[in-house]
């Protein structure tokens, strides 16, 4: 049976000092002064008009992605944090993540922030080669990255994530290591580590950097987990690494299916409709000036149908390591066990997942070529068959 699952808040802010050639996100490059005014007041428009109807249910995580949100002073983060908790329940303990960018961290700021609400922070250090910086176009150096961790423990804010890439033009695994151990000697809590990809529509699909080959690039992603696992940082998501008790409760809820809220130019959102049975995905218009003049009216709202339930949780669901309890399905997607259960068999003949007492979870192979078992959940395979009991936010 379909029921009301933990409730998130996701804040778009759409600028960003230059685009980066490998952001495929919903970002701008910021032309002139930014409009806080307007955008700001769209956003509370937004945040009103979308609080009605979930009434009484407590907003667990917020958080406030981009573009570049800290390009936004801590008082225009404050005054969007106050309109969602007049509009929105938060739950006592609620994490309110703030993404930042090394080169637009002021000194300062970072305590205002958190005067402001925010209690965790993801930065955007991505290297600490500063060839490797240029050549992704970023605007920060490896030293503005430190300094601004430096004003993330000066302001008590010890709860934060350093965001890495790798498999970079011309890295080798030592270069690759040698990010990590940069960035472990900055105390972070949390470790968002992703493999470059060339995402069509970008500068680097156009025109392609030189990428280190497959096996060179699935070396480094084995030598860097070894060192992350011996320095404490536990593998929760195929990205994602933590020290115990500091995974992203914000990203934990869209990997487990949870709803959210989405707010700002471009957001998606998801949320459950208990009385109608259904899961219906949100999202607003892409253009920030579209969406300023339109909101909040700008949101469009899609059912999602039943058949294509199975690969949507999924899709979340098999990011994660430790993997879900089949019950949880049911409970997300209304849907019977007995939907997946033939495909769930395929994949554990195949190595790709195992059951693991109550889990349903992801191999070691299933992890790196997750890939493999989602395409086996898409709605035109047969086996997506059952007894449906109703019709995405480091």
């Amino acid at each position: 049976m379909l029921t009301t699952p933990p409730l998130s808040l996701y804040v778009h802010l759409p600028w960003c000092v230059r685009k980066c050639p490998y952001c495929d996100f919903n970002s701008y490059t910021l032309k002139g002064p930014l409009p806080e005014v307007a955008y700001l007041s769209a956003l509370e428009r937004d945040l009103e008009s979308q609080a009605r109807g979930l009434e009484g249910r407590p907003v667990i995580s917020v958080f406030f992605g981009g573009g570049t949100p800290s390009l936004f002073p801590p008082e225009a983060i404050g005054r969007v944090i106050e309109a969602a908790r007049r509009h929105f329940i938060f739950a006592a303990d609620a994490e309110i993540t703030l993404e930042a960018n090394p080169g637009t961290v002021e000194r300062g700021r970072f305590e205002g922030y958190r005067a402001a609400g925010v209690n965790r922070v993801s930065l955007g250090a991505q290297s600490f080669d500063a060839r490797q910086l240029e050549a992704l176009g970023r605007i920060h150096s490896p030293e503005e990255t430190r300094r601004a961790v430096e004003e993330l423990h000066a302001a008590g804010l010890s709860n934060f994530n350093l965001d890495l890439m790798y498999a970079l033009p011309g890295q080798d695994v030592s270069a690759a290591v040698r990010d990590i151990d940069a960035a472990l000697a900055l105390q972070p809590a949390h470790l968002s580590h992703y493999q470059l990809t060339l995402e069509p529509g970008t500068q680097f699909a156009a025109s392609p950097p030189q990428l280190p080959e497959d096996d060179v690039a699935a070396e480094m992603l084995v030598v860097c987990q070894e060192r992350l696992a011996d320095a404490g940082f536990a593998q929760y998501e195929v990205s994602a690494y933590a020290r115990p008790g500091r995974e992203c409760r914000h990203n934990l809820n869209y990997w487990l299916f949870g709803d959210y809220v989405g707010a700002g130019a471009g957001a998606h959102g998801k949320l459950t409709d208990c009385t109608t049975s259904t899961v219906v995905r949100t999202t607003q218009q892409r253009e920030p000036r579209r969406y300023q003049a339109a909101a909040p009216h700008a949101i469009a709202r899609v059912p999602v149908p039943a058949r294509d339930l199975p690969f949507e949780f999924m899709m979340n669901a098999l990011r994660l390591t430790q993997g879900f309890e089949p019950g949880l399905f049911t409970a997300r997607t209304g849907l019977e066990w007995d939907a997946v259960a033939p495909v769930i068999a395929r994949l554990e003949a195949r190595g790709l997942l195992e059951i693991a007492g109550e889990l349903c979870k992801p191999t070691a192979r299933g992890v790196r070529f997750l890939n493999e078992s989602l395409v086996e959940f898409l709605p035109e395979k047969p086996v997506l068959t059952g007894n449906p009991v109703m019709s995405m936010g480091s």
